[in-house]
């Protein structure tokens, strides 16, 4: 009674129901991610900027981003039996090769967002057991993604992890929603299962669907699981963990942060994104910092005629601490982050935080 329900995702039974959030940059590698996987959670790496950090690799950045991503499954698998997964933007301008060789290494599941992934299921080679887990942030975009899935591939997601407004990192909202109540995850969740459930009637799939944005406690993952959401991913509370690949100055600028500290920035991705504020962040609306060069050709939706920075080159800088640089992506609850404890620890707190929720809440009902 009031223990978490194990996750099931395309027949993978994961004990725990929480996904580590892919963080790009250096931020969750193989570190976090075996780690989380370790305690029965999901472990993600991000496939973002890995060709920043693996120079030595070669010259070309496209190049090193995909050794980097082979070489960061093959050792978060030889640290964990547990469940791994890749987060792979859309936006990516190498998505499909990134893609094909996270299956190529059996990676446990793609999760991806920052776009629709429409053609995904289409990289699927005879025989992978790889699952396909989207990102999206309404009812609409998830029954559009189940609809041409399903129709071009005669394949449906294995789960959908839907993303509020108050995640961190790129969010995929209008300035103006990220702040109306109508576009909370507490609502947007309920519709999404709406919708999932349909579908699932009339194919028999089960498709859960992941809660994410905004996600702190364990409380907080009892009350939205209440919902109908069947896990949750969480991004912010894993990065001040010891394992988290980040840098401790990287980690120390999330203890640091206040509420005030949180702002609303616009990525040259073309997105509005969550970060903390940096030196950087205000010579950027200062209207100090212009790219001369684009050195990684990273993103398809940047554009280095208009962009006010490379955002790869700034987010490299924060993962080894310097502000003056870069800045640091983070979730809306950064503030509340006052320690660094192993991913151990946290995960056990996630439970027991749970646990008593749960528990108050069936003794209130009786």
């Amino acid at each position: 009674m009031g223990k978490m329900n194990k996750l099931n995702i395309g027949g993978l039974i994961i004990p725990v129901p929480i996904i580590q959030g892919g963080m790009g940059v250096g931020i969750s590698l193989s570190g976090l991610a075996s780690a989380v996987a370790n305690e029965g959670g999901v472990g993600v790496i991000s496939a973002a900027g890995l060709g920043m950090i693996n120079k030595e690799l070669s010259g070309d950045f496209l190049a090193n981003n995909i050794a980097g991503l082979r070489n960061e499954i093959r050792n978060a698998r030889r640290k964990t039996h547990g469940f791994l997964g890749v987060n792979i933007m859309v936006a990516l301008s190498n998505y499909g090769d990134l893609v094909r060789t996270s299956i190529e290494v059996g990676i446990d599941m793609i999760i991806s967002g920052a776009g629709l992934p429409l053609d995904l299921p289409g990289y699927l080679t005879p025989g992978c057991k790889t699952r396909l887990v989207p990102i999206v942030s309404s009812a609409r975009a998830a029954a559009l993604i189940c609809n041409k899935w399903l129709s071009n591939y005669n394949y449906l997601p294995d789960a959908i992890v839907v993303e509020g407004p108050k995640a961190g990192g790129h969010l995929g909202f209008k300035f103006e929603q990220i702040f109306d109540e109508d576009y909370a995850l507490e609502k947007v969740i309920p519709e999404v299962v709406a919708i999932v459930n349909e579908i699932a009637r009339k194919t028999g799939k089960q498709i859960p669907v992941i809660a994410a944005g905004g996600i702190y406690t364990g409380a907080d993952i009892a009350r939205i699981m209440q919902l109908g959401a069947s896990g949750v991913q969480m991004g912010t509370r894993f990065v001040t963990t010891e394992e988290c690949d980040a840098s401790s100055a990287f980690k120390q600028a999330y203890l640091d942060a206040g509420k005030e500290d949180i702002k609303i920035i616009k990525s040259p991705v073309g997105m509005p994104g969550r970060a903390i504020k940096s030196p950087f962040l205000e010579e950027v609306e200062a209207g100090k910092r212009q790219p001369k060069t684009c050195p990684s050709n990273c993103i398809r939706t940047c554009d280095i005629r208009t962009a006010p920075y490379c955002i790869m080159a700034a987010l490299t800088s924060s993962l080894r601490g310097n502000f003056n640089r870069g800045y640091a992506f983070a979730g809306s609850n950064v503030w509340k982050t006052d320690r660094i404890i192993s991913v151990k620890k946290l995960m056990q707190a996630l439970e027991q935080e749970y646990l008593v929720y749960t528990l108050k809440t069936e003794m209130a009902t009786c």
